[in-house]
């Protein structure tokens, strides 16, 4: 039916009780970069701008390290403190980017600024680039299969020698994983673009890697729907006044309203709660 988990067992090192659920933690992945990495609400996030992530995410292609390359926006660091395994699943993997510009400017608010935001489908799209000039292998996994199939075709037009191995539509269910990993391992892809809802998308992505796929799985969110032409992009000048969010509202306002606007609340109260706590910390320690 729908890309889904129905249980909570996505392989991993150590079992950990979560109310009535037991799953096993990710394992902390191989940390390429040295760059520095902060925190926002208990979540890490890698210090980098767009040319500096596809550098590194090239190391990890060429030295075949698995990858689970991941964006956090303010919607999902919610989620992550209401949802303990989406949080450790987050924390280990060994790219973290800011894809959202209410993350980018908490970073500033709290005095350890993210250089810019990394949009997902702007990060896509320079990966498929630097995959057709390097020869690196590709699949697309998620959404309808008419969409991604046309995906595939916008990618093949729009990036010539791009080679697209393999893909698979978004609707299936867990006892479907494994055919989907067998697959994966026959095709041998170095990067996995991986189009279905959070946090089903990073249980997913922990079972492939812990079944021993080792290309780089990124999640993309809806960029299948927008590269197809199903939905539209935002203009190019609402994007550049971090506005593409209220482009998305626009779109689907029933869906999408209370994430945005009362998921944005949240995320704000919890960021300047985090600020003064650190500045009371600052004058106990000077007073101590």
């Amino acid at each position: 039916m729908w890309y889904g988990c129905d249980d909570q067992d996505n392989g991993g090192a150590v079992e950990t009780t979560m109310g009535a659920d037991v799953y096993k933690e990710a394992r902390q992945e191989v940390i390429l970069g040295d760059n520095l990495r902060i925190r926002i609400l208990d979540t890490t996030i890698d210090v980098l701008d767009m040319k500096e992530t596809v550098r590194l995410v090239e190391g990890y292609i060429k030295r075949k390290i698995p990858l689970h390359l991941i964006g956090v926006n303010a919607d999902k660091i919610n989620e992550a403190n209401r949802n303990k395994r989406l949080k450790q699943i987050i924390n280990s993997c060994g790219v973290i980017n800011a894809d959202g510009a209410s993350v980018v400017m908490a970073s500033r608010f709290l005095k350890k600024p993210l250089p810019e935001r990394i949009a997902g489908i702007d990060l896509m799209q320079n990966l498929v680039a630097l995959s057709a000039e390097k020869g690196y292998r590709l699949y697309l996994l998620g959404a309808k299969q008419d969409i991604v199939e046309k995906t595939e075709q916008v990618l093949r037009v729009r990036y010539p020698g791009c080679r697209i191995v393999g893909v698979h539509n978004g609707y299936f269910q867990k006892k479907d994983w494994p055919a989907i990993s067998k697959e994966l391992k026959e095709r041998a892809p170095d990067l996995i673009f991986v189009g279905i809802t959070s946090p089903l998308k990073e249980y997913l992505v922990e079972y492939l890697q812990d079944d021993g796929n080792d290309g780089v799985f990124m999640g993309v969110g809806g960029s299948f729907d927008v590269l197809s032409g199903q939905i539209p992009r935002a203009p190019m000048w609402m994007r550049r006044m971090n506005l593409e969010w209220l482009f998305r509202v626009m779109q689907e306002p029933r869906r999408l309203f209370k994430r945005y606007f009362v998921g944005n609340i949240v995320f704000v109260n919890a960021v300047v709660k985090e600020r003064f706590q650190h500045l009371d910390q600052i004058h106990a320690d000077r007073a101590g």
